[in-house]
């Protein structure tokens, strides 16, 4: 079982109206949908999109990998459009529309109509529109499920948390971050599935999958970034402070740039306007 042929799927749910799923609670699929779709919120996970998530996917020092991104059917024609546009010149990129549906399930069935047919298992990650990885992600979680086959033999699924990495926040002066070490974040977090295991990482709480498999944590070197804004579904429903960060100085964007592939001067840019 060498990890090097294992599939690797990340999925990210842009603005997906699903029926849970979220900290932020609604009445009706219509009342998710104007608040998922409004123009300012929409306009900030462009942003953030476009300048953290995607640079290090076009990056990846292994580009063997699939990008899942899910959609609703009721995403408006422009961000539609726009959204295609980004992910235009990225070949692993897949868009999937959905009608609104019960998170897990719908999640369920969006991977594993992208799997492929393998005797071996598939690595599974998720992020949200603003999070990023390292430009080695994919390559770093092919090693680390080559370290621990043994376990990977015997399980399900095993999870593989790399647990330290930056949290951000981007702006017209730039990016401010914060180094952390937290434990089982969604960004750079992943799951290795038996290949005729139905359920997904989408099918797990990330805050409690140590409680459903054996998780290997890893730790040493900086793996993702979780941005932070003001329409974080985390933010919606508590009195948090924001997290302090320091704005990155000449020496941190290159570092940012090289471990990234973000670009300070690009996110200026964008929240300029």
């Amino acid at each position: 079982m060498n990890s090097r042929n294992m599939q690797v799927i990340g999925l990210c749910r842009f603005s997906y109206p699903a029926i849970g799923g979220f900290q932020v609670e609604h009445a009706s699929v219509p009342e998710r949908e104007a608040y998922l779709y409004a123009p300012e919120r929409m306009e900030e996970r462009f942003r953030t999109f476009e300048s953290f998530t995607l640079p290090p996917l076009r990056a990846q020092t292994d580009p063997d990998f699939t990008f899942l991104v899910i959609i609703g059917k009721s995403l408006p024609d422009p961000y539609r459009q726009r959204l295609a546009a980004l992910l235009a010149n990225l070949p692993q990129a897949v868009i999937q529309e959905h009608e609104p549906g019960r998170h897990r399930d719908v999640m369920k069935a969006a991977i594993n109509a992208v799997r492929e047919t393998s005797d071996l298992p598939s690595l599974q990650f998720r992020m949200d529109d603003d999070d990023a990885v390292s430009v080695n992600f994919v390559e770093r979680l092919r090693e680390a499920a080559n370290d621990i086959r043994p376990l990977i033999r015997r399980n399900r699924y095993v999870g593989i948390d790399f647990n330290q990495g930056f949290v951000a926040r981007p702006g017209a002066d730039g990016v401010g971050v914060r180094a952390v070490v937290e434990t089982l974040w969604t960004p750079a977090l992943a799951v290795a599935v038996k290949p005729r295991a139905s359920r997904g990482v989408m099918n797990f709480s990330h805050a409690k999958l140590c409680r459903s498999m054996p998780v290997l944590s890893l730790t040493g070197e900086f793996m993702f970034v979780r941005g932070h804004n003001e329409f974080n579904d985390s933010r919606q429903t508590r009195d948090l402070k924001p997290p302090r960060v320091s704005l990155l100085d000449k020496g941190g964007e290159a570092y940012f740039k090289e471990n990234f592939n973000i670009d300070a001067a690009h996110v200026r840019a964008l929240y300029a306007t």
